[in-house]
């Protein structure tokens, strides 16, 4: 959802700069279901491996809020997490 959002902001779809506080409410929630995710693959050993998947999404979430808001650098962190995602998700799936 925030990547959908971001996405709409950055081609100009949608303005959010009166209300600034969804994207960041949204990052919010992103950090913390992650980390749950996380948590609850390394208490389940089946799911160990979806969680070391999904662990390297830690580094690009921790450094969206230094890499600034205009320019290419912000959406570009944030889509460094994407296959990390994905690769959690397939093996979950198997």
């Amino acid at each position: 959802m925030n990547v959908a959002l971001g996405a709409a902001v950055l081609i100009g779809a949608v303005d959010t700069s009166r209300v600034r506080w969804i994207h960041h409410l949204l990052y919010i929630g992103t950090c913390f279901i992650t980390g749950t995710a996380i948590l609850a693959a390394a208490a389940d050993p089946r799911g160990r491996r979806a969680g070391a998947a999904l662990a390297p999404t830690i580094l690009p979430l921790a450094v969206i809020p230094f890499a600034g808001t205009t320019g290419r650098r912000h959406p570009l962190v944030a889509l460094a997490a994407a296959p990390f995602y994905v690769a959690a998700l397939l093996r979950v799936r198997r």
